[in-house]
């Protein structure tokens, strides 16, 4: 590939301090270290099923909680997509997956427009996985497609244990946004009749 798809977003505030370096066309590697276990987990499985080469680090007010460095790594990351993608040219634009974790049943659909929106239809049985607020799923998805402008769509179908949906959730998130990034050699410019997608 001639042009690298990769980017680099700080990100300083008084809670949080957020560094993401992100290449899109990756083997799925990561060097994940947020201060927030669960979501060390997650963007793991998020770099590894995506084919991302990722580092996401992070260092935060979590003797507070876990809410600004969750919202605060989706934001940066949600930049940092952004920005790899350039101008969008040759990309499918679109994306969806449905994955399995066992008795959990994620789909993601993406639309990489431009125009941010977070629908989510999803339901947690218990409020916590561990000490983390499964609430801070939310957030996470609503700031990084905001960052990201994509217009993302989130859908459990069914699921008993609130580990697995998240799971699958993320999982499923990141093979759509590889699907919708996906260079198509039939796409000149970018697949959309207003001629731009930024």
């Amino acid at each position: 590939m001639t042009n690298k798809r990769t980017a680099k977003i700080e990100r300083m505030t008084n809670e949080t301090k957020v560094w993401v370096e992100i290449d899109l066309d990756g083997e799925g590697k990561a060097d994940i270290d947020t201060g927030v276990p669960f979501m060390d987990h997650m963007l793991d499985l998020f770099t590894k099923h995506g084919l991302f080469d990722a580092s996401i680090k992070a260092k935060g007010d979590t003797y507070i909680d876990d809410h600004h460095t969750t919202e605060d790594i989706g934001i940066v990351l949600g930049q940092a997509v952004k920005e790899a993608l350039g101008d969008k040219t040759g990309i499918k634009r679109y994306g969806n997956a449905f994955v399995p974790m066992d008795d959990a049943l994620a789909q993601v659909v993406i639309d990489i427009s431009n125009r941010p929106h977070l629908e989510f239809r999803a339901q947690f049985p218990t409020e916590k996985v561990g000490n983390f607020d499964t609430e801070l799923v939310h957030e996470f998805l609503w700031k990084f497609a905001l960052e990201a402008r994509m217009n993302v769509h989130v859908i459990v179908h069914y699921g008993a244990n609130t580990h697995h949906i998240i799971e699958s959730i993320f999982k499923a998130l990141a093979r759509a946004i590889d699907d919708a990034i996906t260079k198509d050699d039939r796409v000149k410019g970018v697949p959309s009749t207003k001629g731009l997608l930024t």
